[in-house]
C-alpha cells in the first residue's frame, strides 16, 4: 500500500474542509426542518414547491457564504422573503459577514435580513403569534448574530495579535542570542590580542636581534634563543587559556592554567620589556593593590601591557614610562607614554589600532574611561577605572 506525505497545506486544507461540511449539514437539516415545521398542519399546495425549490436553492449557495459572504447572504435574503425555507441559509451568512466584515456592513446586511422577513411575515404570516412578536423575534435574533459576529471577530483578531506577540518574541529572542554570540566573540578576540601581542612582541624583538646580529657571542645568541623558545611556550599556554573560553565547561583549577593577572604582576611585566631592551620606568603608588578587585586589576594589566606592546612596535628603542596609582574607593589611574620614534620602526605584519579599539571596549566594560594622544613628542595612554570602598 503506497503512502504520500501530508504536507502543510494538507493539514490546514483539513479544518476548513471540515466546517465547510459541518455548515453544510446543519443548514441542510435546519431547512428540511423549517419545511417540516410550516406543512406539517397544512394541507400541501402550490407554495409547497416554491418551499422545496428555495429550499434546495439556499441549502446550495450555503458554502459560498465563506468565500463570497455579502453577495451570496444577499441573494439568501432574497430568497429569504419568499421562502421561509431559506431563513437559515440567510441567518447563516448574515453571522458569517458579522464576523469577517467591518461593523457597517454588517449591519446593513442585518438591516437587510429584518427588512426580507417583515415581507415574508406580511403574505407567508405564521399563525402561531402576532406578526408583531414575531418580527420582535426577528429583530433579537439578528441583533444577537450581530453581537456573536463582533465577539468572534474581536476574539480572532486577539489571537493574531497574540500569534505576532509571539513572533515578535522569538525574533527578538534570537536576536538577543546572536548579540550575545557576537559581544562573546568580541571577547574572546580581545582576549587573544591582549595575551599573545605582548608575548609575540617580546619574541620579534629577540629574534629580530638574532637576525640582525649575527656576530654577537655564541653566549648571546643561546640567551636569546631561549628566551625565544621560553617565549612560544608561554605565548602557547596563554593561547590554550584563550580557547578554553570557547568551551562549554569552565576549565578545572587543577589543570596547570595559571590565574589571572593581578597587580602585583606588573612589575614582573616591565621587567620583560626591560629584558627586551626597552627602557622603562616604573612609577606604582597603588593603597591596597591585594585587595583589587579582579576585573580591575586584571583590566589595569591589560592595559599597561597594551601600553608597553605599542612602545615596542611602534617606537623600538625609546624610553616609556608607567604610572599607577589609586586605591580603594579612589580608583584606579593608569597612565603609559613613550617618546614617539624618528621614523616608523613597525615590525612588517604588524597592524595597528585593533588593540587600542579592543582595549577601549574593555576599559569601558570596567565601567572606567581610555584616552590616547600623541603630544609633546609623545605617545600617552590614559586610563580610569573605578575601584569601589
Amino acid at each position: 500500500m503506497n503512502s504520500f506525505p501530508v504536507g502543510p497545506e494538507d493539514c490546514d486544507r483539513r479544518p476548513a474542509i471540515a466546517a465547510h461540511a459541518a455548515m453544510l449539514v446543519v443548514s441542510g437539516v435546519l431547512v428540511a426542518a423549517t419545511i417540516l415545521g410550516w406543512w406539517s398542519d397544512r394541507s400541501p399546495g402550490p407554495l409547497l414547491a416554491l418551499d422545496l425549490t428555495a429550499g434546495a436553492l439556499s441549502w446550495l449557495l450555503t458554502p459560498l457564504v465563506v468565500w463570497r459572504p455579502v453577495a451570496t447572504t444577499a441573494v439568501l435574503t432574497v430568497l429569504a422573503a419568499v421562502s421561509p425555507a431559506a431563513t437559515p441559509p440567510a441567518t447563516i451568512g448574515a453571522l458569517q459577514v458579522a464576523r469577517r466584515r467591518r461593523a457597517p456592513v454588517a449591519v446593513a446586511v442585518a438591516v437587510a435580513g429584518i427588512g426580507a422577513h417583515a415581507v415574508q411575515g406580511v403574505w407567508r404570516s405564521n399563525s402561531g403569534m402576532s406578526y408583531g412578536w414575531w418580527l420582535a423575534l426577528v429583530v433579537i435574533g439578528y441583533g444577537a448574530l450581530l453581537g456573536w459576529g463582533a465577539w468572534a471577530q474581536a476574539r480572532e483578531a486577539l489571537i493574531r495579535s497574540l500569534h505576532e506577540r509571539a513572533r515578535r518574541a522569538e525574533a527578538e529572542q534570537g536576536r538577543r542570542v546572536a548579540e550575545a554570540r557576537m559581544l562573546e566573540r568580541r571577547k574572546i578576540a580581545r582576549e587573544m590580542h591582549d595575551v599573545l601581542a605582548h608575548r609575540l612582541s617580546l619574541l620579534a624583538t629577540f629574534a629580530g636581534a638574532m637576525e640582525y646580529r649575527p656576530d654577537s657571542s655564541p653566549e648571546r645568541l643561546s640567551q636569546a634563543a631561549g628566551v625565544v623558545r621560553n617565549g612560544v611556550h608561554q605565548a602557547l599556554d596563554e593561547l590554550r587559556e584563550v580557547i578554553s573560553l570557547l568551551r562549554d565547561d569552565d576549565p578545572p583549577d587543577s589543570d596547570g592554567s595559571r590565574p589571572q593577572p593581578v597587580l602585583a604582576d606588573v612589575p614582573r611585566l616591565v621587567d620583560e620589556s626591560r629584558d627586551a631592551g626597552t627602557e622603562v620606568l616604573l612609577h606604582e603608588a597603588v593603597d591596597k593593590p591585594a585587595e583589587a578587585p579582579p576585573s580591575v586589576a586584571r583590566t589595569a594589566y591589560r592595559v599597561i601591557q597594551e601600553g608597553l606592546t605599542n612602545a615596542r612596535k611602534h617606537a623600538a628603542g625609546q624610553p616609556a614610562q608607567v604610572t599607577l596609582r589609586g586605591g580603594p574607593g579612589v580608583g584606579l589611574e593608569i597612565d603609559v607614554r613613550n617618546a614617539l620614534a624618528s621614523e616608523r620602526t613597525t615590525p612588517p605584519g604588524w597592524s595597528g589600532g585593533a588593540g587600542l579599539v579592543g582595549l577601549t571596549e574593555r576599559v569601558h566594560l570596567a565601567g572606567g574611561r581610555l584616552d590616547h594622544q600623541m603630544i609633546g613628542g609623545e605617545f600617552r595612554l590614559h586610563a580610569s577605572i573605578p575601584w569601589p570602598a
